[in-house]
Parts: C-alpha cells; sequence; structure tokens
C-alpha cells in the first residue's frame, strides 16, 4: 500500500481512483495532479515506481489543502458562521440544514431520529 499525505491508498485500484481516498481530492483533482506528475491515469497504485510516488507527493503538498489542515479550516469556518450570527450558523449551531431544504417533513438526517409521544424506543 503506497503512503500519501498520511493515507494509506489502496494497491488494486487505477491511481485516479485511489488518490480520492484522500480528504480534500476528488476525480478532477486527482487527473489535474496525475497530468502534472506525467502519470497515465489508468495506472494500478502497485505498478507506480518511487520517482512518481516521489512527484505525486510533492504535487498534492506545495499545491492543495488536504486532511488535517483542510478539516480544520472547514471547521474555523463554520464556527466563524456560528460566531458572527450569521443565518447558516445559526442552522449550523441548532443542527439543521444550512442550504435551503424542506425541514417539516424531511431532514431526519441532521434533525435525528423522530420521537413520537406515546411510543416507547427499543432498547
Amino acid at each position: 500500500m503506497a503512503r500519501i499525505v498520511g493515507v494509506d491508498i489502496p494497491d488494486n485500484k487505477h491511481i485516479e481512483i485511489a488518490l480520492t481516498y484522500i480528504f480534500g481530492l476528488g476525480r478532477t483533482s486527482a487527473r489535474n495532479i496525475l497530468e502534472k506528475a506525467n502519470v497515465p491515469f489508468n495506472l494500478k497504485t502497485r505498478d507506480l515506481t518511487e520517482d512518481q510516488t516521489i512527484k505525486i507527493r510533492d504535487i498534492i503538498s506545495n499545491e492543495y489543502k488536504t486532511e488535517g489542515s483542510l478539516r480544520t479550516e472547514i471547521t474555523m469556518n463554520i464556527k466563524r458562521l456560528m460566531d458572527i450570527g450569521a443565518y447558516r450558523g445559526l442552522r449550523h449551531r441548532h443542527g439543521l440544514p444550512a442550504h435551503g431544504q424542506r425541514t417539516h417533513t424531511n431532514a431526519r438526517t441532521r434533525k435525528g431520529p423522530r420521537h413520537r409521544p406515546g411510543s416507547k424506543r427499543k432498547k
């Protein structure tokens, strides 16, 4: 298993797909990274040379914000919205959808399970 930016990426997948296991990288950014590193998209991770792996690592660490630093930035952005009292921040604080979705009947993921009066929860 190759290790890039602190993440073990799977050996049996194409490198384009394997790079998406890193938080903050999707298919488009994975393709851009591979183009810059001159690595074919359909190459399996186990077939990468050490030189190619180093090139990919360098490109990701220099040009992309991934994993811990990205998670921290997202958390700080949400915290900032909550601190200034913005509408989106209030929705985050109350655990409700922040992007204008309907909540009268849906939004069970954000609101949690529905507890009807008179019905007991199973233990």
